[in-house]
């Protein structure tokens, strides 16, 4: 069976401090998490950036300064940002992170594939700003992470590889338990990955009291798992009962991973299979 990758979602853009005291905020809290979370297996990291305020932030300094201290500290680890479209729909500031050099230069950015409603938010990506943020991407030498919450976001992404805006291999992740989306359930799930293009490696994440389900389904149908406060705060869902923290979700996984025979794929394994550069040049 192939090898597991597990990426990382520490903060997103809703858990507050108010909400758990374990969602890590400032630029040191979140490397910090993320050092500790590629320790234990993490080969990917989903960043998103937060204000001095904590409240979700499209500034690309604070992202560097977030990139600077995991590499600092970690070269191996592949760094993906957000260019969301849930606080701030302006292409000109969601795409501004795609625009760090050098050290900071993110080697992955989330592409969501279609505009989507959450409980209380919607997440606006008209079309021009899709192939706007892919075209970027391309030009900027960075792999979009796709963003699909139901099939007919993968369907657009075929039509993304027709116009030659994203190149293989693919890099998926599918989250399902939205209210709006996709449900987490076998046949949805089922139904995403063989709607999948070729050449696609693809990661099962779930929302909320989904997310551990979803990310045993990826662990035993042989995909990845996406995991983190970003998707979910509690961690025996669907009591709701007890806090998690990220590197208590990150533990679990590695442990099921293991009951099930699967190896932990490495940051370096991973560049690889996503012909992404090499640590050394990072």
């Amino acid at each position: 069976m192939n090898k597991l990758i597990i990426n990382f979602t520490p903060t997103g853009m809703i858990p507050n401090k108010d909400m758990t005291p374990y969602v890590p905020i400032s630029p040191k809290e979140i490397a910090d998490e993320v050092i500790r979370a590629a320790e234990l297996g993490a080969s990917i990291v989903h960043l998103h950036a937060r204000d001095e305020n904590g409240e979700p932030s499209t500034d690309k300094n604070i992202y560097a300064e977030i990139i600077k201290r995991i590499r600092e500290r970690n070269k191996e680890i592949i760094i993906g940002v957000s260019t969301s479209g849930r606080i701030d729909n302006t292409f000109e500031n969601r795409s501004a992170v795609l625009d760090l050099e050098g050290d900071v230069k993110p080697d992955m950015a989330s592409l969501t594939l279609s505009s989507l409603n959450f409980n209380k938010q919607a997440s606006v990506n008209s079309p021009i700003d899709i192939k706007n943020l892919a075209r970027k991407m391309f030009e900027k030498g960075i792999k979009p992470e796709l963003e699909a919450f139901d099939i007919g976001m993968i369907n657009y992404s075929k039509y993304l590889i027709k116009k030659n805006l994203i190149i293989p291999p693919y890099y998926f992740n599918l989250l399902l338990g939205n209210i709006a989306c996709a449900q987490a359930d076998l046949i949805n799930a089922g139904l995403m990955l063989r709607e999948l293009p070729q050449n696609s490696i693809w990661a099962f994440a779930g929302i909320g009291d989904n997310q551990l389900k979803m990310n045993t389904l990826g662990i035993i149908w042989g995909g990845g798992v996406r995991v983190g406060l970003e998707d979910n705060i509690y961690f025996d869902n669907p009591k709701r009962s007890k806090l998690a923290t990220n590197i208590q979700m990150v533990e679990r996984i590695v442990s099921f991973a293991r009951t099930y025979g699967r190896e932990i794929a490495t940051p370096r394994e991973v560049r690889a299979w996503l012909s992404l550069r090499t640590p050394e040049e990072v």
